[in-house]
């Protein structure tokens, strides 16, 4: 019996469909890691499972079941978690982890509540020999950190911060002064601190002004307002890429590939499965297979010698998946050879006489008739019945 192959073409539109659910599913995936949700979701593929197998052996009631249950899947899931999705939204719009966004954020609540503030972020260039005193901190980047070194109360709020990476370095640091009338014209101590640092060097200096509520930035030897706290994230990105091109696109890579690999191999490896069951699997085909002629009921009293043809070609119809591990010995033709001793030699072959599954449909067969040469056997001796008759 031929096995024939299923060649199954991909286009560039079923990889942006592979990869689109790919990380969908590596969100899922993340998701449940981190909600402890493993036993929920080990429960939900037991029963998808099932619910496979119902409908395979047509276990109508189970499958029927099921299928409403995975058709409130989601409200279900959202009332399980809603106390842990409240806490995660809460923490998705309270926390942020980017030094950029923390920065921006702590700006804008200090120009909001006009708490005086000097940011350094160094460049390329040694700052050492333009700055005096300080205090070593090297602390995480936060904004109650911030606010505690500002506090007005607080004797290192007059200084500067040094700021390296998320790292507070250093605080209550002095800078040299610029005398740039034209541009300082207005302002404060804290911004000529900033604009002279930056007419030295390539740092990146923020200010925030208690008198007016205002955030400005000095770099390259200008000073300039800061109106809004996209304003100031994007100054803050655009710095960095500056400074550390090759290494932040080589870090950004590096945590795309090698961030919880397993997970995401997996998410890749289940989603091709699907999609190789569901999106060409549900695309109907027909594929060809030769099979052996089978003759049942032949007359106790006759010798079969030949079937002519032995085997035919039978094409069926059905959806790709169906073919997947379908086992080609399933099918069968039969004849009911009962009529031999009335004479009959040729045997139309109809669909009644095709065993198959029965999710396929029997398109054609080829040829759709047999010959039989049969050998009547007596008491008294043999009769050699050829082919020839109706």
């Amino acid at each position: 019996m031929t096995v024939p192959s299923l060649n199954v073409a991909i286009e560039f539109a079923d990889l942006v469909d592979i990869l689109l659910v790919s990380v969908m599913v590596y969100t899922a995936v993340v998701w449940i890691r981190r909600t402890q949700a493993s036993l929920v979701a080990m429960g939900i593929l037991i029963l998808g499972a099932v619910s496979l197998a119902a409908r395979a052996l047509g276990l109508q009631l189970t499958a029927w079941m099921l299928q409403g249950f995975f058709a409130v899947f989601v409200i279900i899931v959202v009332v399980i978690f809603q106390e842990e999705l409240r806490l995660r939204r809460r923490d998705a719009g309270g926390t942020l982890f980017d030094p950029a966004d923390i920065l921006a954020a702590c700006l804008t609540d200090f120009a909001r509540e006009r708490i005086g503030t000097l940011i350094v972020l160094p460049g390329k260039q040694p700052l050492q020999r333009h700055l005096h005193g300080g205090i070593e901190l090297n602390g995480r980047l936060s904004l109650p950190l911030l606010k505690s070194i500002f506090d007005p109360h607080s004797p290192g709020h007059d200084g500067a911060v040094l700021l390296e990476g998320d790292r507070i370095t250093r605080f209550a640091v002095h800078l040299p002064l610029s005398k740039d009338s034209r541009q300082l014209a207005g302002v404060g101590t804290r911004h000529s601190a900033a604009l002279g640092l930056a007419e030295l060097t390539d740092a990146l200096c923020l200010v925030v002004s208690e008198e007016r509520g205002q955030v400005s930035v000095a770099s390259d030897g200008q000073l300039r307002r800061l109106d809004t706290p996209h304003e100031i994230a994007a100054i803050l990105q655009q710095f960095r890429r500056a400074q550390h091109p090759s290494r932040d696109t080589r870090r950004a890579w590096t945590r795309v590939v090698r961030q919880n690999w397993v997970e995401k191999l997996a998410s890749v490896a289940i989603v091709i499965t699907l999609w190789y069951l569901f999106v060409p699997g549900s695309r109907p085909t027909h594929v060809t297979y030769e099979v052996p002629v089978n003759l049942q009921n032949l007359p106790a009293d006759y010798v079969l010698e030949e079937v002519s043809p032995e085997k035919v070609d039978v094409t069926l119809t059905g959806a790709t998946r169906d073919f997947y591990l379908f086992d080609p010995r399933r099918i069968g033709v039969s004849v009911d050879a009962s009529l031999a001793k009335l004479g009959r030699r040729t045997f139309q072959i109809s669909d009644d006489n095709v065993l198959r599954p029965k999710e396929l449909t029997l398109e054609s067969i080829h040829p759709s008739s047999v010959k039989i040469s049969v050998r009547r056997v007596s008491n008294g001796g043999e009769a050699a019945v050829g082919p020839s008759g109706g």
